[in-house]
């Protein structure tokens, strides 16, 4: 074999080994976060599999104009009052929450009770309370 041949066959090789050091980081990589992106589909999954919340009175108050929904966090998992939602007939509301008679905190722990309070007019005829993962439960307005 002659040098010229050696020194094709070398530069075939180099160039070789420099593309799969550029293309094996890139591959490596991409698979790190498809595989990061399955674990956290799979804990949001988890999540939600294990919240739950029951919506156990909705009463409108006529007299005052106030809408006071008690739901209890049925699940497993803590929720945060700052992502918790109240709907009023599809609309949504900004309520004054109680969790366990303290309206300053932001934790729902599973089996407290939260009380939602909000003032609206016309009187709904629906109340739902959505938590963290979409899950949520809803009660038809009793008025009183």
């Amino acid at each position: 074999m002659g040098l010229s041949v050696s020194a094709s066959a070398g530069v075939v090789f180099l160039g070789v080994f420099l593309a799969v050091g550029v293309a094996y980081p890139a591959v490596a990589n991409g698979f790190e976060q498809v595989t990061d992106a399955r674990h956290d589909a799979a804990d949001r999954a988890l999540d939600r599999a294990n919240t739950a919340v029951v919506v156990h009175n909705a009463t409108y108050y006529s007299g005052n104009s106030t809408l006071v929904v008690n739901a209890t966090n049925d699940g497993t998992t803590t929720l945060d009052v700052s992502d918790t939602t109240l709907l009023a007939d599809n609309n949504v509301t900004d309520p004054v929450v109680t969790v366990a008679g303290n309206d300053t905190t932001d934790v729902w722990v599973p089996g407290e009770t939260a009380q939602f309070e909000v003032s609206l007019t016309p009187e709904p005829g629906r109340a739902q309370v959505v938590v963290d993962h979409g899950v949520r439960d809803a009660s038809t307005v009793v008025v009183n």
